[in-house]
């Protein structure tokens, strides 16, 4: 009965993230440096916090929303870190993860042959989502421009049909971000037009050499931007499953309602323990950040000497180099690197087409795990040279 099943749903693929970690398990020995897993441990008060909850038996249902005391936690926590003003009771959502607020979100505000606008190489969590509300992704090529969108590339690709801009900064998998002249000139152009934006900000902890700036906070645009939000990597809570949506109370009532049909609530044991993480942990995230720092100079300053094109993150914890030299494809040069060195890295072109000719490194992992993997990774390089000329 397979030719029952939606027709969408056959159409999408797996991530190439997740298919290539998958293909890591086929190997003896490999130094993974594939998934965006944050290696340091939740930090021990907010476990203590998920603990309790269940002793207290906190094992029902919350609000739809979410518990009231986690959404005041979050309109603080969004408020001092990055000056933004949400209303607890009616412009934010806990969710399961960010993913499940990505969801929400596209399906709240997308109809059939809506286009989204999507700066490429980017996450491929968001292309099948669109597809699956029947829209379709506009990509943009970014590399011309240091891997950044801009006010120029996004006006060439408008229509009549475009109902959203996709912004994902600190970005996936290139670790760029948008600073504040780069973010006025987007909403200079868009201020005026009838155009959402899904702000995706689950690295704004995770900014090395600036402050991260949304552009829900500058005039006129809070009412059209849909924040994404969570804890999976600001405090190394992955498993945790909690995101959060930051929106206008119009597009929120709207979202609530796919969210409660999707899944009622987050799960009220996380809820619990994210509240400890938005206030007794709200600076758990400098520690870890300050590590991820040395690991970025570490490994791009390793990568840099192989004599890898690369464009220095400035947040988030992935490297993407350039192949490009090796006149290889991506995933050709994915597949020799594990098969003969024992190093697993995702192909760039898992991120769009405009990801072909690089690689991601994750350096959320430990010095000794990253030298280990970038020794490897010199001598497939080093190989590959000699055998060129």
């Amino acid at each position: 009965m397979i030719e029952f099943i939606n027709k969408r749903v056959k159409e999408i693929e797996m991530t190439g993230i997740r298919t290539f970690s998958y293909k890591v398990q086929e190997y003896k020995d490999v130094v993974d440096l594939t998934v965006g897993q944050p290696d340091f441990f939740t930090p021990k008060h907010i476990k203590d916090s998920g603990k309790f909850a269940i002793d207290e038996n906190y094992t029902s249902y919350s609000h739809n929303s979410g518990f009231l005391e986690l959404r005041k936690a979050a309109s603080s926590y969004i408020n001092k870190k990055y000056q933004l003003s949400y209303n607890p009771l009616d412009e934010i959502i806990v969710t399961n993860g960010a993913s499940e607020g990505i969801d929400i979100a596209f399906r709240t505000i997308l109809d059939e042959g809506s286009e989204v606008i999507l700066p490429g190489p980017i996450y491929p969590g968001y292309e099948p989502l669109i597809k699956l509300c029947g829209a379709i992704p506009v990509f943009v090529d970014t590399s011309s421009n240091n891997f950044k969108i801009n006010a120029n590339m996004i006006r060439c690709r408008i229509t009549e049909k475009t109902r959203c801009i996709v912004l994902s900064y600190p970005s996936n998998p290139i670790g760029t971000i948008l600073k504040k002249d780069e973010l006025i000139e987007i909403a200079n152009l868009l201020r005026d037009k009838q155009i959402f934006i899904i702000s995706d900000e689950i690295y704004s902890e995770l900014t090395f050499d600036s402050h991260h700036i949304s552009i829900a906070a500058l005039p006129g645009m809070k009412e059209k931007t849909i924040i994404i939000n969570g804890l999976a990597k600001s405090h190394s809570m992955t498993g945790w499953r909690i995101g959060f949506t930051f929106a206008p109370s119009y597009l929120s009532n709207e979202m609530l309602k796919v969210h409660a049909y999707n899944s009622v609530c987050a799960s009220s044991i996380s809820q619990k323990a994210a509240i400890t993480a938005l206030t007794t942990g709200i600076d758990d995230p400098l520690e870890m950040m300050e590590e991820y720092r040395k690991r970025r100079d570490y490994a791009y300053n390793r990568l840099v000497s192989m004599g890898m094109e690369i464009v220095k993150p400035e947040g988030a914890f992935y490297l993407f180099p350039s192949i490009k030299k090796t006149g290889m494809k991506s995933y050709e040069f994915a597949i020799r690197l594990l098969e003969t060195q024992g190093v697993a890295v995702v192909p760039g072109d898992s991120f769009s087409i405009f990801g072909e000719g690089y690689i991601r490194i994750s350096y959320a992992y430990s010095m000794e795990v990253l030298e280990k993997g970038l020794n490897r990774i010199e001598e497939f390089v080093k190989s590959q040279t000699v055998t060129c000329i």
